[in-house]
């Protein structure tokens, strides 16, 4: 399984940005896909999961409100759409495919390649 995140780039603050993540090969039904990111010198934090089954949908604090994610079954696409993005926002974004939908990123098996989103005017 070959997951690619991509869709990053420069962004003003308060401005917007979408990510998605395609994954190709076959993965159980059951998987989901989790969105992570790490900044400069801190370390890798989760961000957000959608569960490919039921939709259901989580996201750390700081971004609920400003982030949604959406999944397309049939393009076996995730996408992350980020709102009023902050500077704090600022970070190399990964998707990752596991389960169940947590935070803990030892639950998932694939990863893809990591982009950059850069909030800053």
């Amino acid at each position: 399984v070959q997951l690619q995140a991509f869709g990053g780039g420069l962004v003003v603050p308060g401005g917007s940005m979408r990510l998605s993540c395609a994954a190709n090969g076959n993965t159980p039904d059951y998987y989901v896909i989790g969105w992570f990111r790490q900044a400069p010198r801190k370390e890798r934090e989760w961000v957000s999961c959608i569960s490919m089954v039921d939709n259901i949908t989580y996201f750390t604090d700081s971004v609920k409100g400003r982030f949604t994610i959406s999944r397309d079954n049939a393009k076996n696409t995730v996408s992350l759409q980020m709102n009023n993005l902050k500077p704090e926002d600022t970070a190399v974004y990964y998707c990752a495919a596991g389960y169940p939908c947590t935070s803990t990123q030892a639950m998932y098996d694939y990863w893809g390649q990591g982009t950059q989103v850069t909030v800053s005017s």
